[in-house]
């Protein structure tokens, strides 16, 4: 369902403040919801304007920009933090799984680096003989 312009609402609310229509011819003029034409009065006096509300729906971030700030802030000053640290330390109810994805979204990585070398142990078994020859 597209966004019905902002010119079509003033207008239609134009239509409204003539008061020589009902709610239900509006919708009928404009052809838009009798439902429509009342959530844009009851917007308009909510609010004090009728601009579309898209960009305000869904559900809100619980982290936000603060409080990745201070993520970025914990792993500066200790590499090694676990999620639950991180959780613990940005104080939200928040599962370990919601901090990994905002390190994620932040381009954070808590594997551990091989920084250092490789130890050189000594094989402990041989190697696998060819097919077919004797050992």
């Amino acid at each position: 369902m597209k966004t019905i312009s902002l010119d079509m609402r003033t207008r239609i609310l134009a239509k409204y403040d003539t008061g020589r229509y009902t709610r239900e011819q509006i919708g009928g003029l404009f052809d838009v919801s009798l439902a429509f034409v009342k959530k844009l009065l009851s917007q308009r006096r909510r609010l004090g304007h009728v601009e579309p509300l898209y960009a305000q729906a869904g559900r809100k971030p619980t982290i936000t920009p603060s409080h990745r700030e201070s993520i970025r802030d914990l792993i500066a000053l200790k590499p090694s933090a676990t999620l639950w640290m991180i959780r613990d330390h940005i104080g939200l109810p928040v599962t370990s799984q919601a901090v990994h994805v905002v390190l994620g979204k932040m381009g954070i990585t808590l594997k551990k680096s091989h920084s250092a070398r490789r130890s050189r142990t000594a094989k402990t078994s041989s190697p696998p003989a060819r097919r077919g020859s004797r050992t």
